[in-house]
Parts: C-alpha cells; structure tokens; sequence
C-alpha cells in the first residue's frame, strides 16, 4: 500500500511539474520582464513586448501606435522621467488576455501604469500601456 501510494504521489508531482512548465512556456510570466524594464527605463527592451500596434496612454494623451511609434513615445517619457523603480501591485485576467496594474517610481513623482497583454502566436505581447500621475 505504501508503494502504491508514493507512486501515485511520484505520478502527481510529474503531471503538476509539466502543467507549470506549460504555463511558463505561453508566457505565463509576461509581467516580469516587463516590469524589469519599465524599472531600467529600457523603451528598447520593453518594446520587444509590443502587439505590432497597441495603444499608449500617457497622461490621458492616448495614441494608437506602431511598435516603433510606441518605442519612440516611451523613449520620450523615460527621457522627462528617469524610472528609479516599478512595482506590480495586482494582476488579473484569463488564458488570452492578462492585466497588471503597478506603481513607476520616476523623475521624483509617482507614476501608475495599466498593462494590457493579449495571447497571440505563442506569447503574450502588450496591447495598452497606460501611465498616470498618482496624487
């Protein structure tokens, strides 16, 4: 009995170990990356997540952009606010569409960011990007 219980254990460890390493493989981890480099202010990196277009909300200024757009805009925001750190504070969404809401800790102010990623051809890639000043 004892055998067949530890084989059974053995067994639900596999099968569980597979599930998360297939989580992990369809980006179940987005956000970390990209938090990484929404804290080094990295808009060359970061756009490496962009959807080929999404939209950029900067301060209620919202535009629908090319990945290249879009690059460009947050090389122009990180320039005005030097990011010193960011910090995912909830995350939510199902299988395709995933959301995460952080503090960006930039140019002596506070800063926060909505990110909106969608599950397309494998990997999850940022649709919005949205930055707010905190009062």
């Amino acid at each position: 009995m004892k055998r067949y219980i530890l084989s059974v254990l053995a067994t639900t460890v596999a099968l569980l170990s597979c599930v998360k390493a297939s989580a992990q493989d369809t980006g179940y981890d987005v956000f970390n990356p990209i938090s990484k480099y929404l804290a080094m202010g990295d808009a060359d990196k970061l756009s490496a997540w962009f959807s080929d277009n999404l939209e950029v909300t900067i301060f209620s200024d919202s535009n629908d952009s090319s990945r290249n757009q879009a690059c460009q805009i947050m090389k122009s925001f990180f320039r005005s606010y030097t990011p010193r750190s960011f910090e995912i504070t909830h995350r939510a969404g199902r299988s395709n569409m995933k959301y995460a809401l952080g503090t960006l800790n930039a140019g002596g102010e506070m800063f926060m960011v909505t990110i909106f990623v969608g599950y397309n051809d494998k990997t999850y890639k940022i649709q919005h990007l949205k930055i707010e000043r905190l009062n």
